[in-house]
């Protein structure tokens, strides 16, 4: 795909050839378009390296054959979640103990954050590259290449005998649009038919979450916190991969799409301006991830117009001090207004909820309960929450250990709650729901209803008009919304035995069983709509129904 030429300032950004060209390996979870892992990759190919990307989930063996025929200088690896930091160690020791020699090195927000313990648990690394790693990667492996010493490169940190060594931290990247545009090696998933490609439009967080490590992750490491794109260069890149790889539906993958404040207002503006000027309204549609207290009538009209069609608000939570324990600088109304809006507007929207954090109490519960059911109960989306998790690196990881409530390890960290009966409440709950796969896994309800009513936004935004697409939301509805009260109950239910002490009634067998069968309604809604309409969304998708050929039923 074509990338823009501009004159880089920041040395090794040139696309100038380096010294020695080499075999590289970049090894990540490639589930989704691993951006990270694919600007890196066209960073290190523009400057003459011979890059392979390969799937974190694929079969060891195949990375062992690559690292034998390859013979790459460095290999990186991606790590995004710090619960795998066991399983990367373990390929790493199977690599090693069948030879591979080369320089192993590992980044994203763990190892950025927790570079001496990364370091420690995984003794097989030679180094970690620390935050934005495009620049410090590439000189890494250049000076690796030329046989140089390496250990004084900016941005890096490696062992010293029994020390950990960290130098000098290189500035975030100033300008993201000297970048060239990332690498796409996987073939694009689809939603009937039509092809999805993950996208960039900024890097940073202007928000101070206490649970999350992302912010802490773009103030620690010099530089502004939050950089945009140029909207012409976000527009342009979604134009050519329209025409060259046929995407329609765009996921942003911003940690916070840039509408907060009169600048970012601005840049969004031109942004829409742009997708105009590009002839992508009508072609294209796109997700993005903002705060609630984005969400306004006027604006969010105009985004709906040029393609807007998914919008994810990390709401958190339905209860004021939750909120104020996981710091949103949000309020429960505005919370619930930004839903009714998107409502109101036809926008589909999803959600993080976070039922369980350091300071739930029994109260809390019900509050979230009452919340969830004024913004799902009318069968809008599926109910879902979680537990929050004290991240390494985080302000509230770091508050629970000073109160002496922190406990588990890196790949489990966990915390006391304040009343041990409600300990002993979650994990009720959560046996039950785990058991009877409602809310969390793959195969659980809760993604199921995701994923249909992702279908549905994208049948009446990128498809010709249904028949019967009324009909079948209103069935869609009936049974998310009694699948959502069902689990209220249960949430409340089971509450009331611990906080109370009053009984209940609900079995894993039977739950499991009411779970299943609210599943098999949705497919069957599911599979008949789509058997109904079958031909005009494969000719939309230029795929005419013939005998024994492509079918959309599953």
């Amino acid at each position: 795909m074509s990338s823009p030429d501009f004159p880089i300032v920041e040395a090794g950004l040139s696309g100038a050839v380096s010294r020695n060209s080499a075999a590289v390996i970049l090894v990540g979870f490639q589930e989704q378009d691993n951006l990270g892992l694919g600007y890196l990759a066209s960073t290190l190919r523009r400057c003459g390296h011979r890059v392979s990307v390969f799937d974190f989930e694929e079969d060891h063996q195949q990375i062992l054959q690559a690292a034998w025929s390859l013979q790459p200088v460095v290999i990186g690896f991606s790590l995004i979640f710090q619960f795998y930091v066991e399983r990367f160690r373990a390929l790493m020791c199977f690599l090693r103990q069948h030879g591979v020699a080369g320089h192993f090195t590992m980044g994203g927000h763990f190892p950025s954050l927790s570079y001496e313990q990364t370091l420690e648990l995984i003794p097989e690394l030679d180094s970690v590259v620390r935050f934005e790693g495009e620049q410090t990667l590439l000189e890494l492996v250049d000076v690796i290449a030329a046989g140089e010493d390496w250990r004084a490169i900016r941005g890096i940190a490696w062992r010293d005998g029994g020390q950990v060594v960290a130098t000098p931290l290189r500035p975030l990247i100033e300008d993201l649009d000297r970048l060239p545009y990332p690498e796409r090696n996987a073939a694009p998933k689809a939603v009937l038919g039509r092809k999805v490609a993950a996208m960039l439009a900024s890097r940073g967080c202007a928000r101070t979450c206490s649970f999350c490590s992302i912010h802490v992750f773009y103030r620690t490491a010099p530089g502004k916190v939050v950089r945009t794109r140029r909207p012409a260069e976000v527009a342009r890149e979604m134009r050519v991969l329209h025409e060259e790889r046929g995407i329609t539906i765009f996921l942003f993958q911003d940690d916070d799409f840039p509408l907060f404040g009169p600048v970012w207002r601005r840049w969004a503006g031109e942004f829409l301006v742009e997708l105009h000027r590009n002839n992508l309204p009508g072609r294209v549609i796109w997700k993005i991830n903002c705060r609630a207290d984005v969400v306004d009538s006027e604006l969010f009209t105009r985004m709906r117009e040029a393609g807007l069609y998914l919008v994810y608000m990390g709401l958190e939570s339905g209860s004021e001090e939750g909120l104020n324990t996981l710091h949103k600088q949000i309020s429960v109304e505005q919370n619930v207004r930004a839903v009714e809006l998107l409502k109101s507007l036809d926008i589909l929207f999803q959600y993080g909820f976070m039922m369980f954090d350091p300071s739930t109490t029994f109260e809390s519960v019900l509050d979230n309960v009452r919340f969830l059911r004024r913004i799902v109960g009318d069968g809008s989306a599926g109910a879902t929450f979680c537990r929050m998790i004290p991240y390494d690196g985080t302000p509230i990881k770091d508050q629970l250990l000073a109160e002496g409530r922190f406990r588990g390890d890196v790949t489990n960290p966990d915390y006391d709650f304040l009343d041990a009966r409600v300990e002993r409440y979650y994990e009720a709950l959560s046996d039950l729901l785990n058991y009877s796969g409602w809310v969390h896994g793959h195969r659980a309800l809760t993604p199921l209803l995701d994923f249909i009513w992702h279908e549905v936004a994208v049948m009446k935004r990128a498809f010709p008009p249904l028949a019967g697409m009324n009909e079948y939301q209103a069935a869609l509805s009936g049974v998310t919304r009694a699948s959502n009260e069902l689990l209220f109950r249960v949430v409340e239910d089971i509450s009331y035995t611990y906080s109370w002490g009053r009984p209940h009634d609900w079995t894993p067998d039977a739950l499991q069983e009411r779970c299943q069968a609210f599943m098999a309604r949705v497919m069957e809604e599911r599979n008949a709509f789509v058997a109904r309409n079958q031909k005009v969304l494969l000719e939309a998708i230029g795929q005419p129904e013939e005998a024994g050929g492509a079918r959309m039923v599953a």
